[in-house]
């Protein structure tokens, strides 16, 4: 076996597949919001329902939301500049962060209205077409977020992340304007319209809180997870030629990882060797994984032997 031997050859950051996935998932996100704007619109505009605007309203959140992540996606895959050495991933949590603010504001005029309503109900008419267009959502919403999850699996995004947990929440919201639909029109207790949509504002308030706190997170560059990070430290120390490894840094920037380790070798080993296997963690960590870039800096260290076989005992 050769010195090169162990070094797997990969493509730097790799993953194109699962990065047209995520394309793929906004264009799926953009059309359905507009269809479901298109239904809401007329429905609202037949039945007079707070709860079907409080619906619309979180559709048109959800379709600002998706054109957002649409354009955050693509940018964020543009590849590395020579201004912008670590690519545009950043692009992702600032479109995360945009849409959050998007949201809160949209939730804070909904409680307006719906408390407006509370003073002045309202009875609600045909409901019966409402009721068949929050199923068609329910239906179409439910779509999405399973191929958004489908699509998850395979590429870690944290914009279309945020966008899914949007299409979540409208499932539960499409099923509490339904519910308020049939209270007002068999129950004939009009302040269920109201007070749903009040409860659909303050859940929508509380995703913006979950989207914006992720962005942060990413803005902020903290660490990877620690699971992730043992994993990246086991790898380096299954080289037997690696006798330690210290000062693991590590960051998201959109879809990218980016990975920085001291790896201490042998300092009698030759300069070939250990750039051979520090190569070799480079493109094994790569692997495991997508959409990675890491460097390895080769420190030179003293083995440490077992007490009974330290040669100096013996002097």
């Amino acid at each position: 076996m050769t010195e090169t031997d162990d070094v797997k050859s990969i493509a730097p950051f790799g993953g194109e597949q699962n990065q047209k996935y995520a394309r793929y998932a906004t264009y799926a996100s953009v059309t359905v919001a507009s269809f479901l704007i298109i239904l809401k619109v007329a429905a609202w505009s037949i039945t007079g329902s707070v709860s079907i605007l409080a619906s619309l309203l979180d559709s048109m959140m959800d379709a600002f939301a998706s054109v957002v992540t649409l354009i955050a996606v693509h940018r964020a895959m543009a590849p590395a500049t020579s201004k912008y050495r670590y690519g545009h991933g950043k692009a992702e949590p600032l479109a995360a962060l945009s849409q959050a603010a998007f949201i809160a504001g949209s939730a804070v005029l909904l409680l307006i209205q719906a408390g407006d309503r509370l003073f002045k109900p309202q009875e609600l008419v045909e409901t019966e077409i409402g009721l068949i267009v929050m199923v068609i959502s329910i239906v179409a919403t439910l779509g999405l977020v399973s191929y958004q999850a489908w699509v998850l699996k395979r590429a870690d995004s944290v914009a279309i992340a945020a966008d899914s947990l949007h299409y979540k929440g409208d499932l539960l919201a499409n099923l509490a304007v339904i519910a308020a639909l049939l209270i007002s029109h068999y129950a004939g207790w009009h302040y269920a319209d109201p007070i749903l949509g009040v409860a659909i504002a303050l859940f929508i308030l509380w995703n913006s809180r979950e989207v914006a706190a992720e962005a942060l997170v990413m803005l902020m560059d903290r660490e990877l997870p620690e699971e992730e990070r043992n994993r990246m430290i086991e790898i380096a120390r299954s080289y037997k030629d690696v006798l330690d490894v210290h000062d693991l840094r590590t960051r998201r920037s959109g879809p990218y990882r980016f990975v920085q380790m001291h790896v201490e070798f042998n300092g009698q080993l030759t300069l070939n060797r250990a750039h051979t296997v520090a190569e070799a963690i480079e493109m094994q960590v790569m692997d495991e994984f997508p959409l990675c870039e890491v460097m390895v800096h080769q420190d030179p260290g003293t083995p440490r032997y077992p007490k009974d076989d330290d040669p100096a005992a013996n002097d």
